[in-house]
């Protein structure tokens, strides 16, 4: 299998966690925290971001519930997520996010905004999954 690059957003309604990784290393590492004011400038700053990193698949997180049960969240990041494929025409791929901020706070020991920890937690997941 060619090596793939992968990038994973965390979606929020006012912050975008967003990391990078491979399918070579299996490594994921955070990238930034996408801020937009507006959806045009969100999605401005993806094509961005798309354009610079030209990844084979983009992961998005899928917040379900402790049970694995789907949640108001869980529409908002599906819709993201085919907004993505529809106006980049990209493969995306959902994945479960459950724990992901959480883990990442513990990571960085802190409350700083853990939005691109959890997306490269979130993105780990996957990797790790890969044949």
């Amino acid at each position: 299998m060619p090596e793939q690059t992968f990038l994973a957003f965390d979606f929020g309604l006012k912050k975008i966690g967003v990391a990078i990784g491979n399918s070579l290393t299996k490594s994921a590492r955070p990238l930034c925290i996408l801020k937009p004011a507006t959806k045009q400038a969100r999605f401005e700053q993806i094509a961005q971001l798309l354009g610079e990193w030209q990844p084979d698949c983009v992961i998005v997180g899928l917040p379900l519930t402790l049970e694995g049960q789907e949640q108001p969240a869980s529409l908002q990041s599906r819709r993201f997520a085919n907004q993505l494929n529809g106006r980049f025409a990209v493969r995306v791929e959902l994945v479960d996010e459950r724990g992901s901020s959480l883990e990442a706070q513990s990571y960085l020991g802190n409350n700083n905004d853990d939005d691109a920890v959890a997306a490269s937690i979130i993105l780990q997941r996957y990797l790790d999954k890969l044949a």
